[in-house]
């Protein structure tokens, strides 16, 4: 294939200064003697032992439960199957460090709730989440939706002849569902399990608020902490450990590309959920107790936390105050300073990510482009800690870039590191739709670049455009890991101050900060919706 245009070379330069200059600065970082001392200190085994249980616990438990929703949800028409499909979706989309938070007040012999209804246990009794159980737990109830999408993403492009065929043999529907459309679905099944792996084993929200307090830090935590401790001092440290948490990564990695190598079959008349059999309406009842069980009771605890004037207060009409979420908006709170550094910082990621994703996406014609772009995916399958020292890494080696440590400016270009992928995907699907005879027809007529993306490619790509820029921004509006790396004086957000509340024993703050970043959650899904009917299924998450 020819040599890029102008377009394809400029595509080339984004993805290789955002998506993979910050990789290649950390992978460099191998060569140099920080490694080497990992072997002599203990800790760091500890940690990483700690991480690969606790990763492949929830990975087990996120397929376990990803696949039991897959099967009576994507395979069969049960009532109010769209409804639960979006339930099912929405723990991944609750931020790991609000998650961990509600399940911390919703048990233990502090909670609120428990005390209203006379249900907590007694004083000086644990939190039982505190620790690897609960980590495992929330870890595979907020990734089970990793395995759900993976599969969805297959049942989308299953060939409905399978099952016709498998029916025309005498086979009855539950039995072609297990021998003929199952097997098809492995490669989802693979894929979802190994991002999971990946997620669980990069988290830092839930690791952080369940690990610490129950003397089990995992390797997400070890960084925090010594990067925190010293600041730039113990760079190689948490370079070395980066890479330590990257190169366990490999089995998510590996299970991805070999789900890819075998999903390649081509899709032919869709898939039809099957009509539900009495066992499948049997077993709506326990999938809406699971829902109710992770979603509503963890809400109704951080509801009531933020209600109460402090934490073992039963909620009644006396104790009832607003106080805590008048003083996260009153004049001068932290919590607005960190709402606007966080909606800044989500904002202008979306926008930058969204005006590059078009002349991005339409390079990817070009084999050169589409391996860059490919490199660059690394930065987002890898765990967000490791983004967050690779940019650092990148920046402190660069004349002056002492300056930019610990300002908003890094932590906005670690999220377009982070996000670039994410924006780039829904924006590549449009255009690879999208007819050349379009652009060739603009280029006869005498359109320079300029015009043909701005009267041929952008109105019929502009709904992908503002979807990937909106999934952007509700990811890395309460983003936690790499903020809490990367933050310094005056650089606090959401996500961080959640956390910051929590550790310092302000709990009510906490959760009333927590219900309001929930609030602004649910506003821009409700947004994303609304551009969600103009786009191709799976777009967004939720509307699979």
């Amino acid at each position: 294939m020819s040599r890029p245009p102008a377009l394809g070379v400029l595509a080339i330069l984004w993805l290789a200064v955002v998506g993979i200059a910050p990789t290649a600065r950390l992978l460099a970082e191998a060569a140099g003697p920080a490694i080497s001392t990992l072997a002599q200190d203990a800790a760091v085994w500890r940690a990483a032992g700690r991480s690969l249980t606790v990763a492949g616990g929830a990975m087990l438990l996120a397929v376990l439960i990803g696949t039991a929703q897959a099967g009576l949800l994507l395979l069969r028409d049960v009532p109010g199957r769209r409804l639960l499909i979006f339930l099912c979706i929405l723990p991944l989309l609750v931020p790991p460090q609000i998650m961990a938070l509600a399940f911390i007040q919703a048990s233990g012999p502090s909670s609120p709730l428990l005390i209203s209804l006379g249900l907590a246990p007694p004083l000086g009794s644990q939190n039982p989440f505190y620790g690897p159980g609960g980590m495992v737990l929330l870890l595979g109830i907020q990734n089970a939706p990793l395995v759900f999408l993976a599969i969805a993403a297959l049942v989308r492009r299953l060939p409905g002849e399978v099952l016709s065929a498998a029916r025309g043999l005498g086979a009855t529907p539950s039995r072609a569902l297990r021998m003929a459309v199952w097997p098809l679905l492995r490669p989802g099944l693979l894929a979802g399990a190994g991002l999971a792996f990946i997620s669980a084993l990069g988290n830092f929200g839930i690791a952080a608020l369940l690990g610490i307090p129950g003397r089990f830090p995992v390797l997400t935590v070890l960084i925090w902490q010594r990067l925190s401790a010293t600041g730039a001092a113990a760079l190689s440290q948490v370079a070395a450990l980066s890479l330590l948490l990257a190169a366990l990564t490999l089995p998510g990695l590996l299970a991805q590309t070999l789900a890819a190598r075998r999903s390649g079959w081509k899709s032919g008349k869709p898939f039809e959920p099957l009509a539900p059999t009495g066992l499948d309406r049997l077993l709506l009842l326990p999938l809406c107790l699971y829902l109710l069980a992770v979603l509503a009771l963890p809400l109704a605890s951080l509801l009531t936390s933020a209600l109460v004037p402090a934490m073992g207060m039963a909620l009644t009409l006396e104790s009832f105050t607003t106080r805590h979420f008048a003083a996260t908006v009153a004049p001068g709170a932290h919590t607005l300073a960190a709402l606007a550094n966080s909606l800044m910082l989500s904002g202008g990621a979306a926008l930058l990510l969204g005006l590059a994703a078009l002349p991005v996406a339409l390079a990817l014609r070009h084999r050169t482009v589409r391996a860059t772009a490919m490199a660059a995916d690394l930065t987002y399958a890898l765990p967000g800690a490791c983004t967050a020292v690779s940019v650092i890494l990148l920046v402190l080696g660069l004349p002056g870039g002492g300056l930019v440590y610990g300002t908003l400016g890094l932590i906005l270009f670690a999220y377009l590191a982070r996000f670039q992928t994410l924006a780039l995907r829904p924006v590549a699907a449009a255009a690879a739709r999208m007819d050349p005879a379009l652009e060739d027809a603009a280029r006869g007529m005498g359109a320079g670049l300029l015009l043909r993306l701005r009267a041929v490619h952008l109105p019929p790509m502009a709904p992908a455009l503002a979807a990937g820029a909106l999934l952007v921004m509700l990811l890395a509006v309460n983003e936690v890991t790499v903020s809490a790396l990367l933050n310094g004086p005056g650089t606090q957000t959401l996500g961080v101050l959640v956390f910051n509340l929590q550790d310092g024993g302000q709990s009510p703050q906490a959760a009333a900060v927590s219900c309001l970043s929930l609030l602004l959650v649910a506003g821009l899904m409700a947004l994303a919706s609304l551009l969600g009917r103009r786009l191709p299924a799976g777009t967004l998450p939720w509307r699979p």
